[in-house]
């Protein structure tokens, strides 16, 4: 009766345990493309009756499983499309998961579900940004017999394969204008006018929540006056 009585506490306890969920708010982790990400569990050690599952995606697909009581260390690399395959790791001292080799597609939601003699519930935002190209500046300007504009025009540009990414033109340290887009596969472009052989500095910067590639004018190389026309020396930029 004695040993009844410890089962039905043992069972109970736990039951009560898995029921009194504590849920953490949402971590938000960026990584670049390619580099390692970990999310953490913050358990310093895994106890012998814990269970814990890592779930990917809104349709909580099972990437990995730890079970101490049965020994069972899993990583499921063939959902959600094989888009984990050879990428996941476990750290058997505390659960916490690692994705090598990061890709655009590993961006979503990640959950996990520590059910021990309480259910703890964390859960991860990842966003995995992709390498960002250089922009590219270029003279827009056109000549003809009748030209006598004392401006140069310039666009800067960036063919895009990647989402969530700003263009802008700087003088010196001060935005002038800028652009912004969250779609892929999207061409930016962002026009500018200078006075020819304007003395100030200027670039152009493509950049994400956690990059940026950058592009300094170079007014002597891209601005010529036509044939014919006489420039002014003062210099002002329009935007």
């Amino acid at each position: 009766m004695f040993h009844m009585f410890v089962l039905f506490c043992l069972c109970f306890c736990r039951l009560i345990g898995v029921f009194a969920a504590e849920t953490n708010e949402i971590q938000s982790v960026s990584v670049m493309e390619g580099d390692s990400v970990t999310l953490n569990t913050d358990v310093t050690e895994i106890h012998e009756d814990d269970d814990i599952l890592w779930k990917y995606g809104a349709e909580k697909s099972l990437i990995a499983k730890i079970s101490i009581e049965t020994r069972v260390f899993s990583t499921y690399d063939d959902v959600p499309d094989g888009r984990f395959r050879d990428r996941l790791k476990l750290d058997n001292q505390t659960g916490s998961l690692t994705i090598t080799n990061t890709r655009t597609e590993h961006t979503g939601v990640y959950k996990v579900e520590i059910r021990g003699m309480k259910l703890t519930i964390k859960t991860f935002s990842v966003s995995v940004y992709a390498h960002l190209p250089v922009p590219v500046i270029s003279n827009s300007s056109q000549c003809s017999s009748s030209s006598s504009s004392s401006n140069c025009s310039l666009v800067c540009s960036s063919v895009l394969n990647v989402s969530h990414v700003t263009l802008s033109w700087y003088k010196g340290i001060s935005v002038l204008s800028s652009i912004s887009v969250c779609d892929l596969s999207i061409s930016l472009s962002l026009p500018l006018e200078v006075e020819y052989q304007d003395k100030n500095t200027y670039s152009c910067v493509l950049n994400n929540p956690i990059s940026n590639q950058t592009t300094h004018l170079d007014i002597n190389t891209l601005c010529h006056t036509c044939a014919g026309t006489t420039a002014l020396m003062i210099y002002v930029c329009i935007y």
